[in-house]
């Protein structure tokens, strides 16, 4: 499992920091069309075009996840000189899996060419400790974008469409301010107020769905036997699910935003539909090639 200091600078092991307190008990279905993900490439990691920045901000400690520890600053000893990673494709035989399931959402492209016009730390050394503390920032506003993004694509939450327009603009427009505004931000606020918009989109959702709908929201479910479970349309925001037995599960339509599925064994579920779903919490869960994804996501490498 990931470290707690990891955790906290990652925006909590739960990835989507969105939920906080009792959810509705209505559920999701379609989206305007089905999405292939196309609007959200601004909001993929592209490292090709990031001075290595979680390589270097980023703290980790030694444990299950990370061979070594690392303070926040010290770049990896596996960062090369063109901010490659010299152990990509073995992260997990080397002991980094919680590399793996890392997702800055494309905030490390932004802070890299955005908010720092393609001047690299190593360049300009007096750069670095503002670039540093950017990151963290900056990677929640994208992932507010990335959900805020996905409740645009879906139909039955038209009603809501206007509101979350706004939401985005002003998202967005914080994202292309300078180091020092962005220091700014009122993270935990803009988080709520967004929140509520995304509440109100999975109640709109998941209402197409027909029948009683199960409300595991915040639920502690760690190692909890599902497999075949009749989770359509349930909301499980905020549920802890590490090592879950999640085979065969039906959870197409669900809200799993926050959702902590390390360890979880999703193989042969079908979570086609469901809203919310993270590619970092595909990465930290396990899967097989009958697992069903959303058009979204990717099916993790590992699985």
């Amino acid at each position: 499992m990931p470290s707690a200091t990891m955790d906290a600078h990652l925006g909590a092991r739960r990835t989507a920091v969105l939920d906080s307190s009792q959810e509705s008990t209505q559920l999701p279905q379609k989206h305007a069309a089905p999405s292939d993900g196309s609007g959200r490439n601004d909001l993929q990691a592209d490292c090709g075009n990031c001075f290595g920045l979680c390589c270097v901000a980023l703290p980790f400690a030694r444990s299950a996840d990370f061979a070594v520890d690392k303070d926040a600053g010290q770049p990896c000893a596996n960062l090369q000189v063109d901010f490659r990673c010299g152990i990509h494709t073995r992260l997990r035989e080397k002991g980094f899996q919680g590399c793996t399931v890392f997702d800055c959402f494309g905030a490390g492209q932004k802070v890299s060419q955005v908010t720092f016009g393609g001047t690299d730390w190593r360049q300009a050394p007096e750069s670095a400790r503002p670039m540093f503390e950017a990151l963290p920032v900056m990677r929640q506003l994208h992932e507010l974008l990335w959900y805020v993004t996905e409740a645009l694509d879906l139909a039955p939450a038209r009603p809501v469409h206007p509101d979350l327009r706004r939401a985005l603009r002003r998202v967005d427009g914080l994202t292309r301010g300078d180091a020092a505004s962005l220091m700014d931000v009122d993270v935990a606020a803009l988080r709520d107020d967004v929140n509520a918009l995304l509440l109100r989109t999975s109640d709109l959702v998941r209402a197409e769905v027909p029948g009683r709908r199960k409300n595991h929201r915040g639920a502690q479910l760690i190692g909890a036997r599902l497999s075949g479970a009749r989770l359509r349309g349930a909301s499980l925001r905020g549920a802890c699910l590490i090592g879950a037995d999640l085979k065969k599960a039906d959870l197409r339509m669900a809200d799993l935003i926050g959702a902590d599925l390390r360890g979880a064994d999703l193989s042969g579920a079908d979570l086609t539909g469901s809203i919310f779903l993270t590619q970092a919490q595909l990465n930290a869960a396990k899967g097989d090639s009958a697992t069903k994804l959303p058009a979204a996501l990717t099916r993790p490498a590992h699985w």
